[in-house]
């Protein structure tokens, strides 16, 4: 016997519970700068005295935040290169942020693709036959244009019908090149903190910075259009 199908929002509906609590309590005012200016002698030490268990703690709690989709994210990216240094940091907020927006994808995909598909006409199902042709691609310009909110994109791909193994897959790799920049700020925190400033958490936006991202985001999109221009080239069967 199938399982009812209220059972199938239950992710969705638990991943939605969470953000709505957090948000109603304020919790974010737990998760700034400011807390941290207060804290980060503490923390220091206390990640310096358990240091896998803060690793791992660390990837979890990343994990969380992105599956529930808090609006801190932007703050633990520089909180792991601070803690860990640019290398590890990155590392541990790819991997979290990573298993993140798998939950988001799997319960997006359980609760709502079929019912996309019953709302969507003879245009969406087009768009979701050329999306799924190319999702990789398209997946990896998403995560390394740093534009879209990443939300959103967890939750696209999965109504358009994207394989797990692809988006995963795209997803790690498109916000490693974020995922450093962030770090490298979080590694000069210290001195930050020290001089009673906030880190420029805007600086992805510096052209310096932003360019090289759209250039590897257009080349993402190279294999696409080329698979695209190749099919026009074809004669007709």
């Amino acid at each position: 016997m199938s399982k009812a199908p209220w059972r199938r929002l239950i992710p969705a509906a638990v991943l939605l519970l969470g953000l709505a609590l957090f948000l109603t309590f304020g919790l974010e005012r737990y998760f700034s700068f400011d807390m941290l200016r207060r804290h980060h002698a503490t923390l220091v030490e206390w990640v310096a005295a358990h240091a896998v268990a803060a690793a791992l703690l660390y990837a979890l709690a990343y994990a969380l935040v992105v599956a529930f989709s808090l609006p801190i994210a932007a703050l633990l990216t520089p909180l792991g290169g601070f803690l860990f240094g640019v290398t590890l940091g990155t590392v541990l907020s790819v991997a979290g942020a990573t298993l993140g927006s798998v939950a988001v994808f799997l319960a997006a995909r359980t609760a709502l693709q079929d019912l996309f598909r019953a709302r969507a006409g003879a245009a969406l199902a087009r768009l979701e036959e050329g999306f799924r042709r190319d999702s990789f691609n398209y997946l990896l310009f998403l995560r390394l244009v740093p534009v879209f909110p990443f939300w959103l994109v967890n939750i696209v791909p999965a109504l358009l019908g994207m394989g797990l193994a692809p988006y995963a897959l795209a997803t790690l790799i498109g916000i490693v090149p974020g995922a450093v920049v962030y770090s490298s700020v979080g590694a000069g925190l210290g001195a930050v903190i020290d001089r009673g400033e906030t880190p420029d958490l805007g600086i992805i936006f510096d052209w310096r910075i932003l360019l090289p991202l759209l250039g590897l985001a257009v080349l993402a999109l190279v294999p696409v259009v080329y698979a695209r221009l190749r099919d026009r080239g074809r004669p007709a069967s």
